[in-house]
C-alpha cells in the first residue's frame, strides 16, 4: 500500500492479543489500562502511530486521565491523530464524566468529616491547576446552604480575607462554614500561608459568632505522604 491511500491504524488492525476489544469482552472493563479504554474510542490512530500509541500519548500530555476532563477541544487537537471529529467526541465522553461525578457527589450529606469535603469537590478538582479558595455555607444541621467561590488565582496566591469569607456565610445566614482551597501540586501539606489565614479565619468567627468548623485543603491521594488527599486543621487540633 502506498503513503498515497495510507489508512490510519485502527483498533481492529492491531495483533488479536493486543486488541482492547477482545479483552473487554472476555475479562470485562475493568481489566483495561487507561489508555486501552481510550483506543475504544478513539478506534483509530495516526500515520505511523497505532491507537494505543495516540491514547497513551493523551494521559502522558495531560498527566493523568483525569486531567483529561479539564481538556478543550483545542488541547485534544494539537495531538497527530486527533482531528475536529475525534477532538468533539473526547470532549463529549469528559463532559459525560464530569456530570456523573457532580451527581454521585450532590447527595444531601451533613459536612461532619473532611472526607465528606474531599468527595464534593472530586469533579470541580479534576484537571484544575490554579489554586481556589471557597467557603462553604452551612446550616445548623451542618448541610449545605450554599458553595461561594471567594477567590480564584495563580498555583502561589489565592488565600482569601476572613472578611469576604464571613461576609458570606452571614448573607446566607450560615451557622457554621468550612474554609476549603486546593493545592495544584496535589500535596495538601499546609503552608505558613495556609496557617496564618487559618488563625485569622478562626479569630474572625470568634467575632461574628459563626462557628469555624473546619479548614480544609484539598489535594490528589496519589501526591498526599499521608495518602488521604486533604489536610484538615479540625483533625489536626487547630480548631
Amino acid at each position: 500500500m502506498s503513503d498515497d491511500i495510507y489508512q490510519p491504524l485502527r483498533v481492529k488492525d492491531l495483533a488479536v492479543g493486543e486488541r482492547p476489544q477482545e479483552r473487554l469482552e472476555k475479562h470485562g472493563a475493568s481489566a483495561l489500562s487507561d489508555s486501552e479504554l481510550l483506543a475504544m474510542l478513539l478506534r483509530s490512530g495516526s500515520k505511523g502511530h497505532n491507537v494505543l500509541t495516540v491514547a497513551q500519548r493523551l494521559i502522558t500530555e495531560a498527566g493523568s486521565l483525569t486531567r483529561l476532563i479539564a481538556w478543550t477541544q483545542e488541547d485534544f487537537r494539537r495531538l497527530k491523530g486527533i482531528g475536529r471529529v475525534k477532538a468533539l467526541q473526547l470532549i463529549t465522553v469528559m463532559e459525560v464524566a464530569r456530570r456523573v461525578l457532580e451527581q454521585q457527589t450532590s447527595v444531601d450529606l451533613p459536612f461532619e468529616k473532611p472526607v465528606t469535603v474531599l468527595g464534593h469537590f472530586a469533579s470541580q478538582l479534576a484537571g484544575l491547576e490554579i489554586e481556589k479558595f471557597w467557603v462553604l455555607c452551612l446550616n445548623r444541621k451542618n448541610r449545605l446552604i450554599k458553595q461561594v467561590e471567594i477567590t480564584s488565582g495563580t498555583a502561589t496566591n489565592s488565600l482569601a480575607h476572613p472578611r469576604e469569607v464571613f461576609r458570606e456565610a452571614i448573607r446566607h445566614s450560615a451557622t457554621a462554614v468550612i474554609c476549603v482551597h486546593n493545592h495544584p501540586s496535589g500535596d495538601p501539606a499546609p503552608s505558613s500561608a495556609d496557617l496564618q489565614i487559618t488563625r485569622q479565619l478562626r479569630e474572625a468567627a470568634k467575632a461574628v459568632d459563626i462557628l469555624l468548623q473546619d479548614h480544609v485543603i484539598l489535594g490528589r491521594i496519589e501526591a498526599d505522604p499521608r495518602s488521604l488527599g486533604y489536610y484538615s486543621f479540625r483533625q489536626s487540633g487547630m480548631l
